[in-house]
């Protein structure tokens, strides 16, 4: 009987899962609040066996009973009468707990430190009694018994326990059996000692007593060997392919510890091979554990010698798995190749690691850094090995230095895995970091006059200089990769800045140098220019070296007068604008170079207009230089306020010329009208404080309004170029003198405002046809120049479309042109899905009841062109009226589930609707049906958006509706019916959930054993429950993010086939509670009598066992096809599909 807690020991209720609390169990207490020490629990226990060992040993049981969560306890006469297949039905029957949680599992505080506690008792009372009830025979043996027993349990509680304990108890055997061989062994080395003595030395009663200890050691071992093989036969040989990942998860954990601790029985191929079968598991939790005890064995050199065999059967998969789909499973994949790298020379070929060199340019940084880490090992640590003096590391020579970058050069560029060297850095940063941050080494291979580095090597060693300089000064990756962390730490914060000042005071002497070295290449000064963002720009005064900023000054004029392309300017005028700042004391310097810069710059526009405008031809020459300028002053002017030159009367002269003479070039019209686009942004900064004049306000309304009349002008120019650029520039002239200019107190702007004309609206809409939705082509590989240019051509299309939806959005443009959007959305989703659907969520939130017209518009539009190019016959079975029925599906799904909060406007769609359908009738007296009447087939698909009652409603009004058209009697028209159906209640069950909540994700599916509860389920459950049962997949998935199947279970001998029929689909996904063990259903397993039979038994009956299959769908038109397949091959009483519920809908895919 269970021994009360005794005076002093905590009883602790607290409030978990149960309803009512078993018998008090003063050790499962004790281990539940987690407070007491260990070692005196169990003291305690021991005291309490050696007075009753019945009464103790039942304590200890009913601990690891009620640790399982079971209500139940083992009373004295149960342990005496029943056995232990008994005592496990008798509890099985009373473990009727509701929720399926259980102390390991559990929710809350309470629970949380329990599993802990209840490894550190497990542990702990091994330790206490080796060397006394350990090798008693009564206790461990009845405890190792019953933990077998429970570990074959079809309850989900009693196997995860009692495997735990089984393991964790077997990991403190492992851990006495090997202080037991080293007690061996120093008693052999003793025995031998004293027999090798001379015969006047040697003592016999010694030699007797270390024989005597010799064979007490023996017998513990064998007991203990007998323990270990118990537990490793009756636990672990069937649990580590359990069901349940987490059991697995503990069975590979534990032999893991088990082969680092006492290698000499546990390291060989026997017990590799467990870890190496489970390599392919399914879940992530699993698979992460076997590496991580793969790890523990790879990482001690002196045992990899007995994995060769492993290595050669499994060295495919290890290598393989990293391309995991798990991040964490892929960079413990890495981490692993690493120690085999090191410490196994020759296993990885060149094929394993150029599998692996890849994922330095991952977007995932601990999977980049760790890749990074193998590519260090590999390629550059045994040609730039460093010695080491304690734990300080010399200063590397400069010779290995440069024999870093060779390399890194060499593997960036031979590799062409990648066009960004930032990538590269950023993975091996946190392995390399010292070498990339030694910019004295790259300064002098960069300014070495007889280097022997070619055009792309100087060219890629500057971009590795600019993001060695960047991570160094930023701390942050390249963009698009994911780090997951907030921020930096305060030692890591103290690094940047020393790395920042560093950086600067090495490289503001050598910038000049660099430009003056690369001046005349616009692919190398673009990069050396950004360098400046990352300066501490203080130093040029605190250190003094006001002589280089001169001299940097000088060149970055050098560089603008010389270049223009797009990069070079925009770096130039990015760095002058960082030295621009009032609160340097060089400032007036640097406003001086500038102003000399565009006095020159606009000197020459000046002159070279004069010429364009006087003259009627200008040679190339000319053309080339006026263009060079344009752009030039067009680059500063977006970082800079030019007003003062006066920039906006010349260039619009000069674009009013091209508009009315189509004489001047494209290539000079481009760059002028950017540049009286930023007169304007900069004039209007200007007037936006509260005391500009009227005049400046009416001066800036005219500048604007006939800017606005030019860039219309241009929409209908021959040159598409000119067409965009003017498209972009006007739409963001008229969001930014919208009315929202005004809102923030801003009224004294409001002679600003600017309405456009419908003619304007009109051309806007009409290039956004001609521009935008032109035919969508498929988009390469990404490798050929062809794919670059029409990704970049997406881009711009992209930009566009933007442009003209958030004119529609801020109320510049009327909202129904957004049907001419709209319409576009299905078959342009690819290329402007997540635009046009973030369009019309804004556009729902602005109005929902005009939106809905509006989707009813673009239906109607398209219907129409539809109708005027094929004419009514045979209409519905068009490949393009299949397209327009898609659109109206995901028109009606981007609704989402809140259907009683859209139950206005869906029934005033469909009325309207309905009047459109039956608006151009046919002649009295014909039989025709109306023109448009097949636009009733699109309106069905928002019929599972209705509640029943407005279906009725629906009916009674097309019913009214038809009275008025004339029908031949008993043929009825295929889109009258076909409408009818979606509105009759057997067609859909939505408002089975009336108040438009969403449901769960999630659904159980019913099996045979509930019928009698089914008989109570309402008509609206029903509709929720699948029509056919999914399979599980098996647990021997390779889960990698490549589809390729991997070879590695066809290779394993006849016990690993057996694992994988072990592991095939568990018999059946619909299950229920069972009251007690007659209620267990066995169902037949077609793989064979065999561990994969007893596996196939484990349908559990707790809750957690019930299968849970998320529904998600792929489209829309995936669950459309369902839905009719259902109702064409099953009755009206068989279950459906829902539309409106939320599990099956993916409300991203709008």
């Amino acid at each position: 009987m269970a021994k009360h807690p005794k005076k002093g020991s905590r009883m602790v209720h607290g409030h978990g899962w149960k309803e009512s609390e078993p018998p008090a169990n003063y050790l499962f207490d004790a281990v539940k609040t987690a407070k007491s020490d260990m070692q005196s629990l169990v003291d305690e226990w021991l005291d309490n066996y050696k007075q009753d060992q019945d009464a103790g040993f039942l304590e200890l049981i009913n601990f690891f009973i009620r640790s399982c969560g079971c209500k139940g306890t083992v009373t004295p006469e149960m342990f005496t009468k029943m056995s232990n297949s008994e005592i496990i039905q008798h509890l099985t029957e009373q473990f009727n707990e509701v929720s399926g949680d259980y102390p390991l599992t559990a929710p809350g505080p309470s629970w949380k430190k329990f599993q802990g506690s209840f490894c550190e008792f497990v542990k702990t009372l091994v330790y206490q009694c080796q060397y006394s009830l350990l090798y008693d025979g009564f206790p461990m043996d009845n405890l190792i018994s019953l933990l077998t027993g429970l570990s074959d349990s079809q309850v989900r509680a009693f196997r995860h326990t009692s495997t735990l304990a089984a393991m964790k108890l077997m990991t403190s055997l492992v851990r006495v059996a090997l202080q037991l061989s080293l007690h061996k062994d120093n008693n052999q080395r003793q025995y031998e000692a004293e027999r090798n003595k001379g015969p006047g030395q040697r003592a016999p009663e010694r030699l007797e007593s270390l024989l005597e200890k010799r064979k007490e050691l023996q017998e513990h071992q064998e007991e203990i060997e007998g323990m270990m093989n118990a537990l490793f036969r009756g636990v672990f040989v069937h649990r580590y392919r359990d069901v349940l990942p987490e059991i697995r998860a503990i069975c590979i954990e534990e032999i893991g510890c088990w082969m680092q601790n006492y290698s000499t029985s546990f390291l060989t191929d026997s017990y590799l091979k467990y870890i190496g079968w489970t390599l392919h598991d399914k879940h992530r939790e699993v698979r992460l554990k076997c590496l991580k005890a793969l790890k523990g064995l790879y990482g001690n050199r002196d045992l990899t010698a007995r994995l060769e065999l492993f290595t050669s059967r499994f060295k495919d998969r290890m290598v393989s798995m990293v391309m995991d789909r798990e991040y964490d499973v892929a960079v413990e994949a890495v981490r692993l190749l690493i120690l085999i790298l090191k410490n196994m020379e020759g296993v990885l070929t060149d094929p394993d690691c150029e599998s692996i060199y890849p994922v330095v340019y991952a977007s995932n940084r601990a999977l980049a850094s760790a890749a990074g880490e193998f590519l260090y090992w590999k390629l550059f640590y045994p040609e730039c090995e460093t010695r080491t003096v304690g734990e300080r590391e010399r200063r590397r020579s400069p010779r290995a230095q440069r024999t870093f970058f060779h390399l890194l050069l060499s593997f960036f560029v031979e590799s062409e895995l990648h066009n960004h060297a930032a990538y590269l850095v950023d993975s091996l940063w946190d392995c390399a970091g010292s070498q990339l941050k030694d910019w004295e080494s790259l300064t002098s291979l960069l300014l070495e006059k007889d280097q022997n580095l070619g055009d792309v090597q100087e060219s890629t060693l500057i971009e590795i200089l600019v993001s060695s300089a960047r991570q160094a000064s930023e701390g942050h990756p390249p963009v698009g990769r994911v780090t997951g962390r907030k921020g930096l730490t305060l030692k890591e914060r103290k690094t940047q800045a020393d790395d920042k000042v560093k950086l600067t005071e090495h490289l503001i002497p050598l910038l000049p140098q660099l430009l003056a070295k690369f001046s005349a290449d616009a692919e190398k000064v673009a990069p050396l220019l950004q360098l400046l963002s990352y300066f501490d720009l203080n130093i040029y005064c605190t250190g003094r070296l006001e002589k280089h900023l001169e001299l940097f000054l000088q060149q970055l004029q050098e560089v603008v007068v010389k270049h223009a392309e797009p990069a070079v300017l925009e770096a130039g005028a990015h760095a002058l604008y960082l030295l621009c700042n009032p609160e340097f004391t060089f400032f007036s310097r640097v406003d001086f170079a500038r102003s000399q810069l565009v006095d020159l710059l606009t000197d020459r526009f000046q002159q070279e207009l004069e010429e364009l405008l006087q003259s009627s031809f200008l040679d190339e020459d000319e053309v080339y230089s006026l263009a060079a300028t344009l752009k030039r002053l067009s680059a500063f002017y977006n970082a800079h306020d030019l007003t003062r030159w006066e920039l906006y009367e010349p260039c619009y002269r000069l674009l009013r010329k091209a508009m009315d003479t189509g004489e001047v070039p494209h290539q000079v019209t481009l760059p002028a009208l950017t540049i009286v686009y930023f007169s304007i942004l900069w004039t209007l900064t200007h007037v936006s404080g509260s005391d500009a004049s009227q005049k400046q306000l009416l001066s800036l309304k005219g500048r604007m309004v006939a800017f606005c009349e030019l860039c219309q002008s241009c929409l209908s120019d021959v040159d598409p170029k000119i067409q965009e650029q003017a498209f972009v520039l006007l739409s963001d002239l008229l969001l930014i003198f919208s009315p929202q200019m005004i809102v923030g107190g801003r009224d004294f702007l409001r002679p600003l405002v600017f309405f456009p004309e419908a003619t304007l609206q009109s051309e806007l809409a009409s290039f956004l046809m001609d521009h935008v939705f032109i035919q969508p082509g498929d988009l390469g590989s990404g490798h050929s120049q062809e794919d670059h240019l029409q990704i970049e051509q997406l881009h711009q299309r992209r930009r566009l479309l933007a442009g003209f939806c958030k004119l529609l959005l801020y109320g510049v443009l009327e909202m129904d042109a957004a049907s001419d959007v709209f319409k576009h959305y299905n078959k342009f989703y690819n290329d402007y899905g997540d635009i046009i659907k973030e369009t019309l969520t804004r556009a729902r939130q602005i109005d929902r009841s005009h939106c809905s017209r509006i989707l009813l518009l673009s239906l109607k539009q398209l219907y129409t062109e539809l109708l005027q190019e094929q004419g009514p016959q045979g209409l519905s079975e068009l490949p393009a009226f299949i397209e327009i029925r898609d659109l109206a599906r995901r028109f009606a799904l981007s609704f989402g589930p809140q259907q009683l909060q859209n139950r206005d406007l869906v029934v005033m769609l469909h009325k309207e609707g309905i009047k459109f359908s039956l608006s151009e009738l046919p002649p009295a007296g014909s039989s025709c049906q109306p023109t448009n009447l097949a636009f009733l087939e699109l309106l069905a698909e928002f019929s599972p958006r209705l509640f029943h009652q407005d279906k009725q409603l629906l009916l009674s009004y097309l019913e009214k509706c038809l009275q008025h058209v004339s029908q031949v009697p008993g043929r009825p028209w295929g889109p009258v019916t076909t409408y009818c159906n979606s509105l009759s209640p057997v067609e859909n069950t939505a408002e089975g959930s009336p108040q438009g909540y969403p449901r769960s994700k999630k659904r159980r599916l019913e099996g045979p054993s509930k019928r009698n509860r089914e008989d109570m389920i309402s008509s609206q459950e029903e509709s929720l429950q699948l029509s056919s049962i999914l399979r599980t997949p098996t647990l021997t998935s390779t889960a990698v993010k490549s589809r390729q199947p991997l070879g590695g279970m066809e290779e394993e001998d006849g016990s690993e086939s057996e694992f994988a029929q072990g592991s095939q689909p568990l018999a059946d996904t619909q299950r229920s509670r069972f009251l007690g063990p007659q209620y267990f259903r066995i169902p037949h397993n077609p793989s064979g009598p065999g561990l994969g039979n007893r596996l196939t038994r484990l349908s559990l009956m707790e809750e957690d066992e019930e299968e849970e299959l998320e529904i998600q769908d792929e489209s829309s038109e995936e669950w459309q096809d369902t839905d009719k397949q259902a109702s064409s091959h099953s009755s009206p009483s068989e279950h459906r599909l829902d539309l409106l519920d939320s599990t099956e809908l993916n409300l991203e895919d709008f």
